[in-house]
């Protein structure tokens, strides 16, 4: 019998994913174990491979669909001796009977009328209109911007997927002629959901180029906007002087040896063990709040934030405790370099109990950086520069690096990041108590 092919949950948080683009094509054979389509998650692109064999009779969704729900049916695979046009009774199958959602508030006094009826079919929303009844496919938000309009949906052309109705299209039928949208206050759902705020107007003549929000800057943007809302972050800051880990640096990346086991170390790599030994003196900062208690972590697991072109990625060096110098090294390049092509797995970018983020490559002196939930702690790393110090009562020039710390004060009091960065200070500045 015909077997359907679903859309993949690739991680614990996955819901939806977008279906770059299929490897196989109808009418194409196919066995257990080849690749089908890649899938782009929120974080990472990745492959999907047949657990079947048989023909590939029907593609459901095509390629470069974005937002498809996980467990959706994207296409339908044949047996061996099978009609293709069997595929059609998988494709012809009777959705889920819709589910009417409960019925709306009544208008406010002076309210817009033509209140519509909404219900849910197969995970999209349709509206039905007293005036028509065709189902108009549309996004949540557009439907409550259209409602405080009092526009139609029924006549707005859908740009989205499939021909769904985004909130751009409401705006553009607003612009035309329709009712201007009632003001949105940080009070609105939208707002308590984590929902983007209404795009201020574009200045008549201005130009300007639209870049579609990928699923992986979507996911960022909630993430980052939950985080700088919910979290009460605070934030220290600490100077390191850098000369004795430079002069170390230089001298053990003199002695690498050749072939395989060569390695060149980092700044950044000498960074990552120094957070790492500093949270194992002080493992009250490798934490996450709960309502209902503080979790803390007894593996020392460090993200590193690697910029990729799609957005920021927290690869993570597991252990990081247990490793020396040259095993962060070459863990930290691979990691990075598939970071920026999308072929991590879940579990190398997933978790982890403290973030880097270093820009001292960039220029940037310093800056503060927003913590990564549900982790307490990230610390923003500035570049290396020489600075006037006073040395002994006498002025001097050290090679200087400044440090931010952001922590959420629910599980980190101030005391405790305080001793962070005095431990992560020290070894910084006395690099010999980090072995290779």
């Amino acid at each position: 019998m015909p077997i359907p092919i679903l859309m993949p949950a690739l991680s614990p948080t996955m819901t939806e994913g977008k279906l770059a683009r299929w490897l196989k094509k109808e009418g194409d054979a196919v066995a257990a174990g080849d690749v089908l389509a890649e899938i782009e998650t929120d974080k990472v692109t990745m492959e999907i491979e047949a657990v079947d064999e048989g023909t590939l009779a029907k593609i459901l969704v095509p390629d470069d669909t974005e937002g498809v729900p996980v467990k959706q049916v994207i296409a339908v695979l044949v047996e061996e001796g099978e009609d293709p046009a069997d595929a059609d009774a998988v494709v012809t199958a009777p959705p889920p009977k819709p589910v009417a959602a409960p019925p709306p508030k009544p208008a406010e006094p002076g309210a817009p009328g033509g209140v519509e009826t909404a219900v849910v079919d197969a995970g999209a929303f349709a509206v039905a209109s007293q005036a028509s009844s065709e189902r108009v496919f549309a996004s949540p938000l557009a439907r409550r911007v259209a409602d405080q309009s009092s526009i139609e949906l029924a006549s707005i052309k859908g740009s989205g997927p499939r021909g769904r109705i985004v909130k751009r299209d409401v705006d553009a039928a607003i612009a035309g002629g329709g009712a201007a949208p009632a003001p949105i206050t940080p009070g609105d759902a939208e707002f308590a959901s984590g929902a983007a705020a209404p795009v201020p107007p574009v200045v008549a003549g201005a130009a300007y180029t639209e870049v579609p929000n990928s699923t992986m800057r979507k996911v960022i943007a909630r993430r980052l906007s939950e985080s700088k809302r919910d979290i009460p972050h605070y934030y220290l800051s600490v100077d390191c002087e850098l000369d004795a880990l430079l002069g170390l640096r230089a001298d053990l990346n003199a002695r690498s040896p050749e072939g395989e086991d060569a390695y060149k170390i980092s700044v950044n790599d000498f960074i990552v063990r120094a957070i790492a030994l500093a949270l194992k003196r002080v493992p009250e900062a490798n934490a996450s709040w709960t309502d209902d208690a503080v979790r803390l972590f007894s593996a020392i697991d460090v993200a590193v934030a690697v910029a990729t072109p799609g957005g920021l990625i927290t690869p993570i060096i597991r252990g990081a405790d247990t490793k020396g110098l040259a095993t962060i090294s070459g863990e930290m390049r691979d990691l990075a370099a598939r970071a920026r092509v999308g072929k991590l797995a879940p579990d190398e970018y997933q978790g982890g109990g403290f973030t880097l983020s270093n820009l001292g490559m960039y220029g940037i002196k310093e800056f503060a950086a927003v913590i990564n939930p549900p982790q307490s702690c990230i610390l923003a790393v500035g570049m290396g520069e020489q600075r006037p110090v006073v040395k002994d009562g006498a002025l001097a020039i050290a090679t200087v690096m400044s440090c931010t710390l952001s922590a959420d004060h629910r599980s980190v009091d101030g005391a405790i990041g305080a001793g962070f960065l005095a431990a992560f200070k020290d070894l910084i500045e006395e690099p010999l108590k980090m072995p290779l």
